[in-house]
């Protein structure tokens, strides 16, 4: 008849649809998913990183330290966590001036010499003014990179290079 004769061929054409679609999807592949963007600031003012709930902005230094912080576990996946820094997102990271050190970027310009050679605290960083526990001056050595613990004042061994540590800090 003529009613089934339609619907074989709506039928036909159906299968002939879904097979070009798999056909075409085999042969050329699935499109990439989009990028999620992640980018986020936090309440500390500092580069974060993006939770799927769309709230949670972790600090970076929170993303891939083993502990599930997003409520999905994102923070801690295996294709953004086995090969660091390479596969973090290059605002979540800071390259030392050494380029074998980096450091996650909310570590930068946080007053610690987190590179090891205070590279993380020059150039861009508008540093906070020294605490009152604290003694600004130029260290001679790398613990510290602009200020000194007051208990290093007056201790008969330079801290400072113009040796104001010595003759001009009080404790």
């Amino acid at each position: 008849t003529r009613r089934c004769l339609c619907i074989s061929i709506i039928a036909l054409l159906a299968l002939g649809v879904v097979g070009a679609v798999i056909g075409f999807t085999v042969t050329f592949g699935l499109p990439p998913p989009t990028p999620v963007n992640r980018f986020c600031v936090t309440s500390g003012n500092q580069t974060g990183f993006l939770c799927d709930d769309r709230v949670t902005c972790l600090p970076a230094s929170q993303i891939c330290n083993r502990i599930r912080e997003c409520v999905n576990g994102e923070d801690e996946q295996e294709k953004l966590c086995n090969d660091l820094p390479s596969n973090l997102p290059g605002y979540l990271i800071f390259r030392c001036s050494n380029p074998v050190y980096w450091i996650y970027a909310d570590q930068k310009c946080n007053g610690a010499n987190d590179c090891g050679d205070c590279s993380d605290e020059k150039g861009t960083c508008n540093c906070p003014p020294c605490g009152t526990q604290w003694w600004r001056c130029t260290p001679v050595f790398f613990e510290y990179c602009s200020c000194i613990p007051r208990a290093l004042c007056q201790d008969r061994i330079q801290h400072c290079s113009d040796w104001s540590d010595e003759y001009a800090c009080n404790r």
